[in-house]
């Protein structure tokens, strides 16, 4: 069976499919971005739009099979993995626009477990269907391929963050780099939501929780920032950016 059968069904009723991808927000963040309209509605066809993910409820289990990638829709998740001595290690955070379970790819298991922080959302892509579309469809692999690069950029930027920096340091670059996701994603810089736990934020960074409390109310004092509830206001940029420097 030649790939254009394998994805053959997929083409029926092309004319009257709704795609919903193209009234989506974060569609210049996402894997349709570049396609032509045809392109675009036979991806949109094996796109599985999920029901409301609950605050803690898991998304997906380390060592399950690997059976699709997710696009976050609205809220957010973390990931973590278990250490050799049964504690947690959060490897990430993930917002609207974002992918998770990329690094799943090579092994076919997820290599994590997937939570999420809050009310969420995702959009899920199942692999074996992508892989067959990509077949037909270079600029979609060239998205996906884009994507594993953002990644794997991203993993060795914590490695240098983890490694490299002291404690103020370190707090003041996740901020900024939080600032930037959100920006790109048409949302405010200097103000958002830290959906994650004071825990979850030092877990991340390598810190001791009382470590991070100790900063951001230094931080705060300084009028570098301010906090109400889990929303953050950034109000010195510049002082925040030299701390990174």
């Amino acid at each position: 069976m030649s790939n254009v059968d394998n994805v053959a069904p997929l083409f029926k009723d092309l004319a009257d499919h709704y795609v919903a991808c193209q009234d989506c927000s974060l569609y210049r963040f996402c894997l349709p971005l570049g396609l032509h309209s045809r392109d675009l509605q036979l991806l949109d066809k094996i796109i599985k739009r999920s029901q409301t993910y609950k605050r803690g409820q898991p998304l997906f289990a380390a060592e399950t099979e690997f059976t699709s990638l997710y696009v976050v829709r609205s809220g957010s998740f973390k990931t973590t993995i278990s250490t050799s001595n049964g504690r947690d290690q959060v490897t990430g955070f993930y917002f609207p626009g974002e992918f998770i379970g990329l690094d799943a790819i090579h092994q076919q298991t997820y290599k994590s477990n997937a939570k999420a922080l809050e009310s969420s959302s995702v959009c899920e892509l199942p692999f074996d269907n992508l892989q067959e579309l990509g077949k037909e469809m270079p600029q979609l692999q060239v998205q996906l391929l884009t994507r594993l690069s953002k990644e794997l950029a991203g993993d060795k930027g914590l490695m240098l963050l983890l490694g490299k920096k002291a404690a103020d340091e370190k707090l003041a670059t996740f901020l900024l780099s939080l600032s930037q996701r959100f920006k790109e994603r048409g949302f405010s810089a200097a103000e958002f939501q830290l959906s994650m736990s004071r825990g979850d934020i030092a877990n991340h960074l390598g810190l001791a929780v009382e470590t991070v409390s100790r900063l951001f109310s230094r931080f705060q004092d300084e009028g570098l920032i301010t906090i109400t509830g889990k929303a953050i206001a950034l109000k010195d940029m510049e002082k925040l950016q030299s701390l990174c420097e």
